[in-house]
Parts: C-alpha cells; sequence; structure tokens
C-alpha cells in the first residue's frame, strides 16, 4: 500500500524554491513585474507584486500631495531684487500658506495610508495565502507604510522649514524696503546687523532645500531595502 502524504507541503516546497529561484537575479524593484509574468500562479510571487505596487502608489500619492504643498511656484530668493513691495506682500501671504499646507498634510497622509492598507490587505485576502501568511505579509506592509511615513515626515517638515525661513527673508525685505540696494544679484544692507539676519535665513533656507534634495536618495535605499525584505519574506 502507498501513502500520497500532504501534498499541500509539497506544494509548498516547490513553491517556495521556485519563489528564491525567480527571486535570485533580481536586484531592482522594477525587474519584478517581468519575473512575476514569468510565473502568473505563483502566490508568494503575487504577494510582492502587491506590496510593489503598493509601495509604488504610495510614492506617487506622496509627490502628488507634496505638489499640492505650494499654491504656485515660488521665485528664487536671488529674483526679488526687481520685487516691489507689493509683490513682497504677496509673497509672503504665498509663503505662509504653503508653510500651512506642509504642517497640515499629515492628516490627509494619513488618511491615504488607511485607504492604501485597507486595498492591499483586501487583494492580499483574494489570494487565499492562508491566514498565518497573510497575517505576515500584512506586518511587512505596516513596516514598510511606517519608513513611509517616517519619510514623508521629514519631507514635510524640510519643507515647513524652507517656507519658513523664505518668509523671514521675504519679511526682512519688506521691512526695509527703499532703504537696502542690489548689487550683481546681492542685497546690500547699511547695517551689519540686518545682514547677518538676512543671510542667518538664507542659510537656514539652503540647509532646509539640501534636506529635501537628499531625501530623493533615501526615497531609492527605501525601495532597494523594501526589496531585500520582501525577498526574504518570499524566501521565508
Amino acid at each position: 500500500m502507498y501513502y500520497a502524504g500532504d501534498l499541500s507541503k509539497l506544494q509548498g516546497v516547490v513553491a517556495a524554491e521556485e519563489t528564491r529561484t525567480a527571486l535570485r537575479d533580481v536586484s531592482d524593484p522594477d525587474q519584478l513585474d517581468q519575473v512575476i509574468k514569468l510565473h502568473p500562479s505563483n502566490k508568494q510571487l503575487k504577494l510582492l507584486a502587491l506590496a510593489n505596487r503598493d509601495a509604488m502608489d504610495i510614492d506617487a500619492a506622496t509627490r502628488k500631495l507634496l505638489s499640492e504643498v505650494e499654491p504656485k511656484p515660488l521665485p528664487n530668493l536671488g529674483d526679488l531684487g526687481a520685487s516691489s513691495r507689493s509683490d513682497l506682500d504677496v509673497l509672503r501671504r504665498d509663503l505662509k500658506t504653503a508653510e500651512s499646507n506642509a504642517t497640515g498634510l499629515a492628516s490627509r497622509y494619513a488618511a491615504l495610508i488607511k485607504t492604501t492598507r485597507d486595498q492591499v490587505e483586501n487583494d492580499a485576502r483574494s489570494l487565499g495565502v492562508g491566514d498565518d501568511r497573510l497575517a505576515g505579509f500584512m506586518a511587512m506592509i505596516d513596516e514598510q507604510h511606517a519608513a513611509w511615513t517616517a519619510l514623508t515626515s521629514k519631507a514635510l517638515a524640510s519643507r515647513a522649514d524652507y517656507y519658513s525661513a523664505y518668509a523671514k527673508c521675504v519679511a526682512l525685505l519688506a521691512r526695509e524696503f527703499g532703504i537696502y540696494t542690489v548689487a550683481n544679484g546681492q542685497f546690500v544692507f547699511p547695517f551689519q546687523s540686518t545682514a547677518d539676519a538676512y543671510n542667518r535665513a538664507a542659510t537656514a533656507m539652503t540647509a532646509a532645500a539640501k534636506r529635501s534634495s537628499e531625501l530623493d536618495d533615501e526615497t531609492k535605499s527605501l525601495r532597494q531595502s523594501q526589496l531585500s525584505g520582501w525577498k526574504v519574506f518570499a524566501g521565508g
């Protein structure tokens, strides 16, 4: 008499080995789509497809939200030499609005994360991967969302700092309007204390802008780190 044994366990071993083999040479999240097309029935790879889509959707939605912070494109600080007092007052209001938008975006982002999580959980559940596997997957997704939230919080803080420092520069220019001069694109103030105050605010602007630009590299690093986590999860 022969016994077939637990075929589900055998199938699970085969699927796990197929997953590990398929992911062995994947070094970029953008390669996942092609791998998944080659193994359309592999549930582990389908879960990774959901995790990848989740990350891309959040990244795109975050960039869209950040683009809505500024009511309109802001001029460079060095271009304000020809601005009138009225122009400076309008710019100050725009900067205050942008700073307020950046500060208030956290609640909208939290709602976005919740909606995205609900969708990815529903899609993962439809794959029928089992409760334990689903729980592990959603724990990974929650960790993924926490990382995106932390990165976005840093982006919003950098934006708010930039607008605040820019507003201080503009406020000083408005206060000193008609007193300072412009030489070779640089503002020249009659008093050193005024020049020092302006330079401090301008330096703070530059530092905040630098932090914002560095976040692009952090985003790329986060995507790569998430890929490593997905591969560990799929091979488990």
